[in-house]
C-alpha cells in the first residue's frame, strides 16, 4: 500500500527534523530512521498503530516516534500521514486528509 504525507503532515515533520537538527544532529537522525520505520510499516500493515486517544470516534491511528506521534488514516489504497505533533503537544483535530 502507498504511504503519502499531507502537505500539512510533510511540514510538521521537516519542522521537528530542523528544530531537533538544531540542537543534535544524532537526534533528528534518530526521528527520521523512526519515520522511515514507519512508513515501511504502514505500507505493510496500513491498520497498524492504535486509536487516538483524544479522538477516539475518528478513523485515525497513531504510530509513536518519541517524542512524536504520527497520525494516519487509510483512504482507498493509500495510507495518509495527516499529521506530526510532539507527544507534549495537545494535536488538533486531524482533518479530511485529501484536504491536506
Amino acid at each position: 500500500m502507498r504511504v503519502r504525507f499531507t502537505p500539512q503532515a510533510d511540514q510538521q515533520y521537516l519542522e521537528a527534523l530542523r528544530f531537533i537538527r538544531a540542537k543534535s544532529p544524532t537526534g533528528a537522525a534518530t526521528i527520521q530512521r523512526g519515520a522511515e520505520a514507519v512508513v515501511a510499516q504502514l505500507g505493510k500493515h496500513p491498520r497498524s498503530g492504535h486509536e487516538i486517544p483524544e479522538f477516539p470516534e475518528l478513523p485515525h491511528r497513531e504510530l509513536p516516534v518519541p517524542p512524536y506521534r504520527f497520525f494516519h488514516r487509510v483512504v482507498g489504497d493509500t495510507v495518509w500521514i495527516v499529521a506530526v505533533w510532539h507527544s507534549r503537544q495537545l494535536p488538533d483535530k486531524p482533518g479530511d486528509p485529501l484536504r491536506g
